[in-house]
């Protein structure tokens, strides 16, 4: 099993930016491809971001595209979350998962065994 444990998140103006962080302990972070989710209040949790276990490939919600940048570091177990360009509607809890898999993206919620605690990201207009 992996255990995940997101940093990163706080309170930013809109227009700002935040970087998240999720480290990873337990069995080899490089054989995960790694997401990240978020859930606003009162809505369902969905996709953002999305990474390769080799950071080769990446993928993003619409919503996200061009302001968010996903990116890992395997040798320090971490993954990341780029925020820029931040809007009230990025209000959440962000959360990021883990699925043991070396094929290629993981893009659904189902996929994904292994989540950490989440980290709320308010972002006041």
């Amino acid at each position: 099993q992996v255990q995940l444990v997101e940093s990163g998140g706080g309170l930013v103006q809109a227009g700002g930016s935040l970087r998240l962080s999720c480290a990873a302990s337990g069995r080899t972070f490089s054989s995960y491809a790694m997401g990240w989710f978020r859930q606003a209040p009162g809505k369902e949790r969905e996709f953002v971001a999305a990474i390769t276990w080799s950071g080769g490939s990446t993928d993003y919600a619409d919503s996200v595209k061009v302001r968010f940048t996903i990116s890992r570091d395997n040798a320090k177990n971490t993954v990341y979350l780029q925020m820029n360009s931040l809007k009230p509607e990025d209000t959440a809890v962000y959360y990021c998962a883990a699925s043991e898999y070396r094929y290629g993206l993981r893009l659904r919620e189902y996929e994904y065994p292994y989540w950490g605690q989440g980290t709320q990201v308010t972002v006041s207009s």
